[in-house]
């Protein structure tokens, strides 16, 4: 009896183990007859509120032990495979790659070559593209001319003011235009004053845009990013003492005009917020400034920058057939890329210094600055990390480099899709980077 009583007490202990394992209520009761009775086990599931998702709500199956005797990448990808098991995968999906540039070989992918809309991050393709075929000294340039001639103080003839899309015209800008008047030493003009507008097409919104979106005004001729160039035009002539007897109209300079005044502002200036805080407007103006590399002839055109861009995705190998840039900001409802097609953008301008040593200083810095800034502020992704950011209803991606912790650089782009909440998405993409850049040759992280 004595040695029954050992053994189900031993029995006991288990089952008493096991239950505080799984945090479960069991009770038991030893008779007086020497007999065991375990009552029911009861289990309660509590529902996960996706409103105050945490990185261990998200990812519950990534606490799970990896194989330590694992190499790199091996053990990197088991990692990977792991996080891939979450629960958000029953109701949404990601696609994703992970590129050695440092081996030039692939490390991981899934659903690597799915067609998916790609938010924000469209705009890598957009920076690389326009870096290979305009270089890194391109001016964004406006301009002010006339076909006047001078006489007692007034100016006979009309100013042609031709915008070339450039998103950071400013109010010093349009001071140093009045200036350039003043200088010819009037107080008149006795003429018109026309906006040539003629440097792309007029639509204002671009293919696919949502009319309940944010969208930025495409136009030509922009100052401080909004439609009111005219308007401040006469304003600081004013200021500067000049009457305008005549009106204010659209039209195209003629050949003949001579150049007054001409603004210019860096390719680097407009990558800048274009990349750091994903600005849409200048995303587009960078963009049809590729366009207008297609053709001298007639107005820029979106289907001009695709013509562009579907010669890059030729060059790194890709059927352009299978993708559609609708736009140069990803505002597009109509935009599908890959995994696969952004890291071989990537790869591509890791490759080629004339793109890197300038795309490479615009993407935002994980815990640093940009739209990065309050993302990965621990832990060794903060300053590792440099990639650009998406987000439009229901996808979130990244898209960027980093370094592993055997110093191979990597690059990489996650796009989900599908998900409602892009903090859980972006929680996911975070702990991804958190992986590449902590898992290293021998670790159970």
């Amino acid at each position: 009896m004595k040695y029954i009583n050992t053994l189900m007490m031993l029995m006991l202990l288990c089952l008493t183990a096991s239950a505080q394992q799984y945090e479960t209520a069991v009770e038991v009761d030893v008779a007086p007859d020497d007999t065991v009775s375990v009552e029911a086990v009861d289990v309660t599931v509590i529902p996960v509120d996706e409103d105050v998702i945490t990185a261990a709500d998200t990812l519950i199956v990534d606490t799970m032990a990896v194989d330590s005797s694992m190499v790199w990448p091996n053990n990197l990808c088991a990692h990977l495979e792991q996080m891939l098991k979450s629960d958000m995968f029953k109701t949404s999906m990601v696609g994703m790659m992970v590129y050695d540039l440092s081996t030039d070989s692939v490390i991981f992918q899934h659903n690597e070559r799915q067609r998916l809309r790609p938010a924000s991050t469209l705009k890598v393709i957009n920076a690389v593209t326009s870096l290979d075929k305009l270089g890194g000294s391109f001016l964004f340039r406006t301009r002010l001319m006339t076909t006047g001639e001078v006489d007692s103080l007034t100016l006979r003839g009309n100013l042609y003011l031709v915008g070339g899309m450039d998103p950071l015209f400013n109010g010093d800008d349009m001071r140093a235009f009045a200036e350039s008047v003043r200088q010819l030493g009037i107080d008149t003009i006795r003429g018109n004053v026309y906006a040539d507008q003629t440097f792309k097409d007029a639509d204002r919104w671009g293919e696919g845009w949502c009319w309940d979106d944010d969208n930025p005004d495409l136009m030509p001729l922009l100052i401080n990013g909004e439609d009111k160039f005219m308007k401040r035009f006469c304003q600081e002539l004013g200021k500067v003492g000049i009457t305008l007897v005549g009106d204010t109209l659209a039209g195209t300079t003629p050949a003949s005009a001579r150049l007054l005044c001409s603004r210019t502002h860096t390719i680097d200036q407009v990558l800048q917020r274009m990349m750091k805080n994903s600005d849409n407007l200048f995303a587009e103006c960078l963009f049809y400034q590729l366009a207008r590399q297609a053709s001298t002839k007639g107005p820029a055109t979106t289907a001009m920058g695709r013509q562009m861009v579907n010669n890059l995705v030729k060059k790194i190998g890709l059927n352009s057939r299978d993708y559609y840039m609708a736009d140069g900001s990803g505002l597009s409802l109509y935009n599908y890329v890959s995994p696969e097609m952004e890291v071989r953008f990537l790869r591509y301008a890791w490759q080629n210094d004339n793109i890197s040593t300038h795309l490479l200083p615009s993407l935002p810095i994980a815990g640093v600055d940009g739209t990065l800034s309050s993302r990965m502020t621990k832990g060794t992704a903060r300053g590792n990390v440099r990639a650009k950011t998406g987000t439009v209803s229901g996808v979130s991606s990244l898209a960027g480099f980093c370094v592993a912790p055997n110093g191979h650089q990597l690059c990489f782009s996650i796009i989900n899709s599908g998900q409602r909440k892009a903090l859980t998405a972006r929680v996911f993409q975070d702990k991804v980077c958190e992986k590449l850049t902590g898992v290293g040759e021998k670790s159970d992280r």
